[in-house]
């Protein structure tokens, strides 16, 4: 929200919220195993480095066995879901 908020202030926000009420985006909650998921995968990729954004969104991907991922961290490519997929990077 923060860097939509920059980009197009509360109206971009707007649209966000638009989205989560329809369904088109979703909160995803942490579960225990995914944290440890998340330090598996800092770990395995440490010399990148992972920081936690990227691995909580890799964790939620493979937990809710998902593929396509909406991020503009320009290295994300680099990482694979359960360690053999490539995802897709959206935008």
């Amino acid at each position: 929200m923060y860097l939509i908020g920059k980009i197009g202030g509360w109206p971009l926000q707007r649209t966000l919220w638009q989205y989560i009420e329809n369904g088109a985006l979703v909160f995803y909650s942490l579960s225990t195993s995914d944290q440890l998921r998340m330090r598996a995968l800092m770990e395995q990729y440490s010399d990148r480095p992972m920081d936690m954004a990227d691995a909580s969104l890799v964790a939620a991907a493979e937990a809710m066995n998902e593929k396509r991922i909406f991020t503009i961290d320009n290295d994300f490519h680099i990482y694979r879901r359960n360690g053999t997929e490539a995802f897709e990077v959206v935008p």
